[in-house]
């Protein structure tokens, strides 16, 4: 956590690796860092969005590359640890059932679609997040592609958030 005058103190590369901890796409990232100063932390989380929602597919498939799948217990304990239980929402609290089920319909929906089920997990339950993916899993490729883009700004604000103090 820094500062945002800390922030946009940093040197541009650091900037942008701080920026790429909370979305895995290099061009948001150097967009983003290459604004800086920011006068406050709504002028940043403004821009963080809209150079977001400017994205491409491929920069959306980037981002969704610096996710855990969203049932897979090992690789999300291994990949947030520390973090996990806030961010992925309640996954970490999840009956065995109900992990289970998650990790087979997001093998189904990578399958299907070709990446992972993206979800703001913020304060959400496992089984939540299981209503959501039962819920989207027959959606054409091209709707969860927007619906994941979606989730990522959500997850990127909060990101963005925890790493600006103030």
């Amino acid at each position: 956590m820094m500062t945002l005058t800390e922030f946009n103190a940093l040197p541009k590369e650091d900037a942008m690796a701080a920026l790429y901890g909370c979305c895995h796409c290099q061009s948001w990232a150097k967009h983003v860092a290459e604004r800086r100063p920011f006068a406050n932390l709504e002028k940043l989380l403004t821009t963080a969005n809209c150079f977001w929602t400017g994205v491409e597919e491929k920069e959306i498939l980037e981002a969704f590359s610096g996710h855990a799948r969203i049932g897979d217990i090992e690789l999300l304990r291994s990949r947030y640890a520390g973090r996990a239980t806030q961010e992925q929402g309640q996954v970490l609290q999840a009956s065995e059932a109900v992990i289970q089920a998650l990790y087979q319909l997001n093998k189904e929906y990578e399958a299907k679609n070709g990446f992972i089920f993206i979800v703001c997990a913020s304060g959400k339950s496992a089984e939540e997040m299981l209503r959501l993916l039962q819920d989207r899993i027959d959606n054409p490729r091209e709707v969860e592609l927007q619906n994941g883009a979606c989730e990522q700004g959500e997850i990127t604000r909060l990101r963005i958030a925890k790493l600006i103090d103030g």
